[in-house]
């Protein structure tokens, strides 16, 4: 928990001196809200930061949780991203505990495969491995200890599309099992800066002989093109899904380049 925070209250302080202007004007490439990870990578040589708070109820292992979720993205090129993940608290409701724990930190990379134009999408791979496993009680998903993922994205009339194939390994008692995962996203810019999104996703659910399914729905607002900020819901629609999920966060682009 002590390193979690360390690392974030580092690249806050790196985001204070880092509000020079920057004649480049970049823009921040939103991963949140969807489940959905955008196969296009964020401007080269710039940290960005997806920062979020997630109130769940009604999922299969407890009542609510509150949760804040942190996703630093950091691109060495326009072929190569690094990111990390983490959840840095999650306050739950068990029913008759409740608990303040740290959830899971992962470590990742993403990579281009075949880099979009107009007429061909963009697609990516990308690994991630879980480097600090939190005691946070999970959601209807669960935690991996690694995940690869097919991306992919592009533009159709208008229209903004990212679809992930994810691939997990979970564990449970020493067993290991399979996750997969399938998402889509669309979304679409509206006037005045604002934006709309919806998404469809999937995951199987190995130690549970189920699946966890859901329609994710919100608009987002861009008062500038490095600053996104977001909001909406998610509802479950399988009987082991999380009944309903609400989001706020935005996405923020440092404005100095550091590569």
């Amino acid at each position: 928990m002590r390193k979690t925070l360390g690392v974030i209250l580092l690249f806050v302080a790196t985001a204070a001196w880092a509000q020079e202007g920057n004649p480049d004007n970049p823009e921040a490439n939103p991963g949140r809200p969807t489940v959905s990870t955008p196969a296009t990578l964020t401007p080269v040589g710039y940290l960005q930061f997806e920062t979020g708070v997630l109130g769940a109820q009604h999922s299969p292992d407890l009542p609510n949780q509150v949760s804040f979720n942190e996703v630093i993205k950091f691109s060495l090129n326009q072929r190569v991203e690094l990111l990390l993940q983490t959840q840095p608290f999650a306050h739950s409701d068990l029913g008759v505990l409740r608990s303040n724990d740290p959830g899971d930190i992962s470590a990742g990379l993403q990579a281009v495969v075949l880099p979009g134009t107009k007429k061909r999408p963009t697609v990516s791979v990308s690994y991630f491995r879980r480097v600090f496993g939190g005691t946070a009680p999970d959601l209807d998903i669960g935690s991996n200890r690694q995940s690869a993922l097919l991306l992919l994205s592009t533009d159709i009339v208008g229209f903004h599309v990212d679809t992930n194939a994810i691939f997990n390994e979970q564990i449970q008692d020493a067993r290991h099992r399979a996750q997969f995962g399938q998402t889509l996203s669309i979304s679409h810019g509206l006037p005045r800066h604002f934006g709309l999104g919806g998404e469809l996703w999937h995951f199987t659910q190995p130690f549970q002989n189920g699946h966890a399914a859901g329609f994710l729905f919100g608009p987002t607002y861009t008062p500038r093109p490095n600053l996104v900020f977001d909001t909406g819901f998610n509802r479950g629609l399988t009987s082991t899904s999380t009944r309903w999920e609400v989001f706020l966060g935005f996405t923020y682009l440092l404005p100095k380049k550091l590569l």
